[in-house]
């Protein structure tokens, strides 16, 4: 069983203190038995105000993250990290008393919090998109890419905003455990089992007036079509754009290529598919424009790590 330690700062952001205990506490094997111990610590062991305007009192302090494989920071809405970039002497104290191997996750803004202690230094990592600003200024030698839902650098992981923390901690449950085993805790939990790391946080932001005609609705024309040829130049020419304005466009509207947002809505209907519906592998992928069942497994496979026939058992039962 791996031993998990949340850290709950004050002004913790009260949704997301409560996320390792719903989808990491929720995990269970083939036999029902817990694969992760969680328990919620503060600092000093006292009580902290939450973003929601109430206080928490868990039953433990700091010291359980010295013996935590696995030290899970949600986000904040204020405080020194966050406000000034560095860390209150006792939560940097607290902090060098973790393993050396142990692995860090923080959710939002929490990612404040392990750049301050200088742990992301260097490598990749992601926050809440609004707050982009703020963290390149205190942190730059950080290599962030705030346009992603969540980070995995190996023993540090980091998420944005609010539900992107269910993604990663789903994202956690099945690198260590498989995917039948995090599809069970999203199952429970009534959320999608897999969304990207890479997927857009969605950031709204308007586009500016000279950005000329939309390609939403060659989108629509695809979705439409997804079992067609669907190359660029038909794509390209529905929209009355050249190519190469097309790509661009496409990109700075999506956060994504043609082709890479083409193959995941093909994935999506795949999904939906094989969730719904009792037709044959084969004729799934020419529906969805994978043209082979070979081609369907190869970048259902890449997708989600499943073949169809295991995604189909997962969702429906084994006489599905």
């Amino acid at each position: 069983m791996t031993e998990v330690a949340v850290l709950a700062l004050p002004h913790v952001v009260a949704f997301e203190l409560g996320l390792p205990h719903r989808f990491l506490g929720g995990a269970v094997d083939d036999d029902g038995r817990p694969l992760y111990r969680v328990r919620t610590c503060t600092v000093d062991g006292g009580p902290v105000r939450t973003s929601a305007h109430y206080s928490v009192l868990p039953d433990h302090d700091a010291s359980i993250l010295r013996t935590a494989a696995t030290i899970v920071v949600p986000g904040i809405v204020g405080g020194p990290p966050v406000a000034e970039g560095r860390l209150e002497p006792a939560l940097a104290a607290a902090l060098a008393t973790r393993q050396p191997n142990a692995r860090l996750v923080s959710i939002c803004t929490g990612a404040f919090v392990l750049a301050a202690a200088g742990v992301l230094d260097g490598r990749p990592a992601t926050t809440h998109w609004m707050r982009t600003e703020p963290f390149h200024s205190f942190f730059p030698s950080v290599r962030l890419d705030p346009d992603v839902l969540y980070v995995d650098d190996g023993d540090v992981l980091t998420s944005a905003g609010n539900a992107a923390g269910i993604d990663l901690l789903l994202h956690l449950v099945r690198r260590d455990h498989g995917t039948e085993v995090a599809n069970r805790v999203a199952r429970r939990n009534v959320v999608a089992p897999w969304r990207d790391g890479g997927q857009s946080q969605f950031s709204v932001e308007a586009p500016p007036a000279e950005a000329g005609p939309s390609i939403r609705a060659a989108r629509t024309f695809a979705l439409e079509r997804l079992a067609e040829p669907l190359p660029l130049t038909r794509l390209a020419g529905h929209a009355a754009m050249s190519v190469r304005t097309f790509t661009r466009r496409f990109r700075d509207e999506t956060g994504q290529s043609p082709h890479t947002w083409l193959a995941a809505q093909r994935v999506a209907l795949a999904r939906r598919l094989l969730e719904t519906s009792d037709l044959p592998v084969e004729r799934i992928a020419a529906d969805a424009g994978f043209g082979t069942a070979t081609s369907l497994r190869q970048h259902l496979r890449a997708a989600i790590g499943v073949s169809p026939g295991a995604y189909r058992r997962m969702y429906r039962g084994p006489q599905g």
